[in-house]
């Protein structure tokens, strides 16, 4: 790679990643909001469940608070997205965007950085939460590990892209978390996070079978039961889980990269 290309591509996507990283770990409420928000929903949800759920054809003793783990692992890479895209927001009210956006760098390598900045942040805290695995009696090995890195890291570049996605456009912090909360945590829900599919009425288990973040969530479950095929049982194999979320990634990002070049310097004043 030639040193013009360096300066077009891979030195702006670094510095806008980097960015991301020092901004993050200097603002302590969003390190707290990401994580925090969604350990308290697995607690609560978890341990109030607790007694009147049963995963059918799971081993004996797998309660809510285990099945809801992986969900949780889930909401913390969304939580991240939502949190991490809000800065393209502030980025445009302080001028630094149209700065980006003037400069002779390309717009993939404004969106890789974007996007790469949230997703690290995302699966770190999103590997964080999985320490507690041994909470709920779940044993990981190096294989499940890398698994669910792997998993981890291309949902949370799909929530992030998307999150990017309706970022671009928008001016309003307040009309970002409206359209996020309605949008973002429907898809959420409807991945079998909090409920399986197979309990679901049949309208919803259609669209749970469309929803893209339901393989993420399937991957990840995968994973946690790595050596427990009882645990994910009747779900697609972990191939097909790992394909769909890995194009879903693509395709978020594939969008978020034609929302920036479509973009004038008008469009964002």
């Amino acid at each position: 790679m030639s040193g013009s290309e360096a300066n077009y591509f891979v030195l702006p996507a670094f510095t806008l990643w980097w960015r991301e990283m020092v901004r993050f770990f200097r603002q302590r409420d969003r390190v707290m909001g990401a994580l925090g928000t969604p350990l308290v929903f697995w607690l609560l949800l978890g341990f109030g469940l607790g007694k009147s759920f049963r995963i059918t054809l799971a081993p004996e003793g797998h309660g809510y608070l285990e099945y809801f783990f992986g969900g949780t692992i889930a909401l913390v890479l969304l939580f991240t997205a939502i949190f991490s895209t809000i800065s393209i927001i502030e980025d445009r009210r302080e001028g630094f965007l149209q700065g980006v956006l003037v400069a002779p760098v390309g717009r993939f390598g404004l969106v890789l950085g974007k996007i790469l900045g949230g997703t690290t942040l995302a699966l770190v805290q999103g590997l964080v939460f999985v320490l507690l695995a041994p909470v709920v009696g779940l044993s990981l090995s190096l294989m499940s590990l890398i698994w669910l890195t792997v998993v981890m890291f291309l949902l949370a570049f799909a929530l992030t892209g998307l999150g990017f996605l309706i970022a671009w456009r928008m001016d309003s912090t307040q009309g970002f978390h409206a359209i996020m909360n309605l949008f973002l945590i429907p898809l959420w829900l409807l991945s079998g996070a909090v409920f399986p599919a197979s309990g679901a009425p049949a309208i919803l288990r259609w669209a749970m079978n469309c929803n893209p973040v339901s393989y993420g969530v399937m991957a990840i479950r995968q994973g946690l039961y790595w050596n427990v095929p009882a645990a994910s049982a009747g779900l697609p194999s972990r191939a097909t889980n790992l394909c769909v979320t890995a194009i879903f990634a693509v395709v978020m990002f594939a969008l978020s990269l034609r929302a920036a070049r479509r973009t004038t310097q008008g469009d964002l004043q």
